[in-house]
């Protein structure tokens, strides 16, 4: 039994409370147990600058801020330089998504997934990735509904959860205070039918098996599919 009282194998209560703002049209607050990401997906009819003229897909991309009181220690805006931590989460969600989208049937636009921690409790890069994916999917829904699109360009849904190992139990949808202690860190990035679109995984403190590994990807990929038929 985890601190929280949940079971190893046991995600917190995971909610999506879809069309949060009101100018966005694909927005979710997304909430992990404490962890609270808002998630806007906004579109531009326009193709990045640095592709080729004669490309004519389209491109989604991902910013990420932690709001300064969303950590219990006031963290400093990143107005000029963005941390290497930031960055990487990032990549981490523009990757994913693009992942599970036919980017030649988004022709060429541009579609920006903000995801603003407003708490943080462990796991935000992963809640970020599950909100990006429902406000990218409203948007691309109501595109359709507009018009503006032949059809939904998803190719299929996609989720994320954290896992990691401590004291020999492998947990999933680790809290922060699992996640600051614990000896083995990763999170899973999965498609609904169970491919593969990002693993990492990183041993704190002891190096783990084969076997330890091979059982925390099931369980991870159990709880991706239960994420998923939130949506």
């Amino acid at each position: 039994m985890r601190k929280d009282g949940r079971q190893n194998d046991e995600m917190r209560e995971i909610k999506f409370t879809r069309d949060y703002t009101k100018y966005a049209k694909g927005s979710v607050l997304v909430e992990f147990g404490d962890t609270k990401v808002l998630v806007c997906a906004t579109l531009e009819n326009a193709k990045p600058k640095w592709m080729p003229k004669e490309e004519t897909s389209g491109w989604i991309t991902a910013e990420y801020s932690l709001l300064p009181t969303s950590t219990t220690i006031r963290c400093q805006r990143e107005r000029t330089k963005l941390s290497g931590r930031t960055q990487e989460i990032q990549r981490l969600i523009g990757r994913s998504l693009r992942a599970c989208v036919d980017l030649e049937k988004l022709g060429e636009r541009t579609v920006t997934i903000d995801a603003d921690v407003i708490q943080a409790d462990g796991g935000t890069r992963v809640a970020s990735i599950c909100g990006g994916f429902v406000a990218l999917n409203d948007l691309f829904n109501k595109m359709v509904k507009e018009k503006e699109l032949e059809e939904n360009p998803i190719i299929e849904p996609i989720g994320a959860i954290s896992a990691g190992i401590m004291n020999g139990e492998i947990l999933v949808d680790l809290c922060y205070d699992e996640d600051s202690t614990t000896d083995v860190d990763s999170n899973i990035v999965m498609t609904k039918s169970g491919k593969i679109i990002e693993i990492q995984g990183t041993a704190e403190g002891d190096p783990f098996t084969k076997e330890e590994f091979d059982t925390l990807f099931y369980l991870a990929k159990k709880s991706i599919q239960k994420i998923i038929a939130m949506y």
